[in-house]
C-alpha cells in the first residue's frame, strides 16, 4: 500500500521529537485547476481504513480511496510532502475563474 522514503521518514521523525505519534491520514484533497490531490493529516484511523506501520509510523487511509489509488508512495520535496498515487486520480476538466479553464495549458 505504501512507500515511505526516507528524506520523508526523516522529516516525520524531526516533526514528532518530543511529541507522542498519532496516526497519519492520506487523503484526498481539492486541487483547483489540477483536480484532486492527495495529502496528509493527523488523523486517528476508523474503521472504514487500511492501516500500515511504515518507518516507525502508522499511516490510514480509506478503503475506496486505496482502492482506486492502489497504493501511494510519500516523498519530501523543497516544497513540503509529495504522496503521489500508484494510479493516477481523475483531472479537473478546469474552470478555475484564476486561470481561465487552461491552466498549464498554453
Amino acid at each position: 500500500m505504501l512507500e515511505l522514503t526516507e528524506s520523508a521518514q526523516k522529516e516525520l521523525a524531526a516533526y514528532f521529537e518530543g511529541k507522542d505519534k498519532s496516526d497519519i491520514r492520506i487523503y484526498l484533497a481539492p486541487g483547483g485547476c489540477s483536480g484532486p490531490r492527495l495529502a496528509l493529516a493527523l488523523d486517528a484511523t476508523t474503521d472504514e481504513d487500511q492501516s500500515e506501520d511504515q518507518g516507525g509510523f502508522t499511516f490510514c487511509i480509506n478503503k475506496d480511496l486505496l482502492a482506486q489509488v492502489e497504493g501511494v508512495k510519500i516523498d519530501l520535496t523543497p516544497m513540503g510532502f509529495m504522496v503521489e498515487p500508484n494510479v493516477p486520480l481523475p483531472q479537473s476538466e478546469g474552470g478555475c475563474s484564476g486561470c481561465g479553464g487552461g491552466c498549464g495549458t498554453h
